[in-house]
């Protein structure tokens, strides 16, 4: 209903187009000149055309020459044609309304076609971004899943190993206490049963504080306790609580002289070293050399680095091995060479160093093998501590 409409609109907007235009000149016809009603008139087909297409337009021709012959040409109020020059008037408005009137209206198709390709390619567009807006998130999905069943299976490694060692000892130590069972234990080996749960009890306690401190981490609700310590504190702190570790490899320490003491959270920057020592100590071949060394750096920053002779890191791995979880993955897992674990010591590494304003990262080792980490920790100000402590002082002193 709505096209048969817009379609007899344009014929009717041509028949009433041309006797507006009549009617508003014909009573000056003998003071206008053929080249001026014919541009009038050209307008209506012109106009026509451009918003109807080419058959109002045509019809906008043919009334115009009628018109034109019989209103505009001498003698007027006939359709006989006096001046042979008329003639050629009349052919050429009739051509000329004619052809602008079939360009236009194949102007006004030629936009038509491009609006409809415009829109054609917008929800062709549309379609295309919501199919793979959906890929995405059918992929994410999926990845979430992979990741999610990894670190399920992870988390029940981390747990059931150790949960099984203390089952195992309690239940040999259970067996012996039952006068039931013919189980004989020597205090040796008692006190290794003793020795796998207090072992194993430690694994879980350090399993449930580093996914709490993760997760502290990620809050942002980690708090700096920070003081005045010497690397040599820091690193005799690391070294004493991995003693066990490194009873296998050769470890040696290498610290410049003079170094200036550091101002920072002196368990937290010892736990990052610990974890670096550890991870050294895991994947390292036995008897092979672990070296803890410490420099001063640019931007009053000390360099820190712990430097193993394992199989080392590939390079396009090295900034993915801070991520949570990354060993939890078979790709990480494999990639490492290691096996599969929720891996969570460097990401709590690399928080604790960004939240002392320093970096940590990891490059290769200076011998054959091996794998360097290094990370940054403030130097500190001691001037500006002394000011912010008398404030604090003050604002205590003020409490009270």
């Amino acid at each position: 209903m709505k096209s048969l409409l817009q379609k007899v609109s344009g014929y009717v907007f041509a028949v009433f187009g041309v006797a507006a235009v009549t009617a508003a000149l014909a009573p000056f016809h003998d003071r206008l000149s053929s080249t001026t009603v014919a541009l009038a008139l050209l307008l209506i087909v012109l106009f026509a055309a451009t918003g109807w297409g080419s058959r109002p337009a045509i019809l906008a021709a043919l009334l115009g020459v009628i018109c034109f012959n019989f209103f505009f040409l001498e003698p007027v109020y006939t359709f006989t044609i006096a001046d042979p020059q008329n003639w050629v008037a009349l052919a050429a408005f009739l051509i000329t309304a004619l052809t602008a009137g079939e360009l236009s209206a194949r102007a006004k198709r030629r936009a038509e076609e491009a609006e409809a390709g415009r829109r054609e390619i917008e929800r062709l567009y549309n379609e295309y971004r919501i199919a793979a807006e959906r890929a995405r998130q059918a992929e994410v999905f999926e990845q979430s899943e992979r990741l999610k069943t990894a670190l399920l299976d992870a988390v029940t490694h981390d747990l059931r190993t150790p949960l099984t060692s203390i089952k195992a000892a309690v239940t040999t130590l259970m067996d012996e206490v039952n006068a039931d069972e013919e189980v004989t234990l020597d205090d040796e080996a008692r006190r290794d049963f003793l020795e796998v749960i207090d072992e194993e009890a430690d694994r879980l306690n350090h399993f449930v504080e580093n996914m709490v401190e993760l997760a502290r981490i990620e809050a942002g609700a980690i708090n700096l306790r920070r003081r005045w310590s010497s690397v040599e504190e820091i690193v005799a702190m690391a070294r004493a609580r991995a003693e066990a570790l490194t009873r296998g490899h050769r470890l040696e320490v290498e610290l410049e002289r003079e170094l200036p003491a550091a101002r920072v959270d002196t368990s937290l920057i010892a736990e990052v070293l610990y974890s670096l020592i550890d991870n050294a100590a895991k994947y390292s071949p036995a008897g092979s050399r672990i070296k803890i060394s410490a420099r001063r750096a640019e931007n009053e920053m000390i360099m820190i680095a712990v430097e193993d002779e394992g199989r080392g890191i590939p390079a396009p791995l090295r900034e993915r091995v801070f991520d949570k979880f990354f060993r939890a993955t078979s790709e990480g897992a494999a990639s490492l060479g290691r096996p599969k674990g929720l891996g969570m010591g460097l990401a709590i590494a690399r928080g604790i160093v960004e939240a002392h304003g320093g970096r940590i990262w990891v490059e290769s080792g200076t011998g054959a093998a091996g794998v360097r980490v290094v990370f940054t920790a403030p130097v500190g100000d001691e001037e500006l501590d002394n000011e912010v402590e008398r404030d604090e002082s003050i604002a205590a002193n003020f409490s009270r």
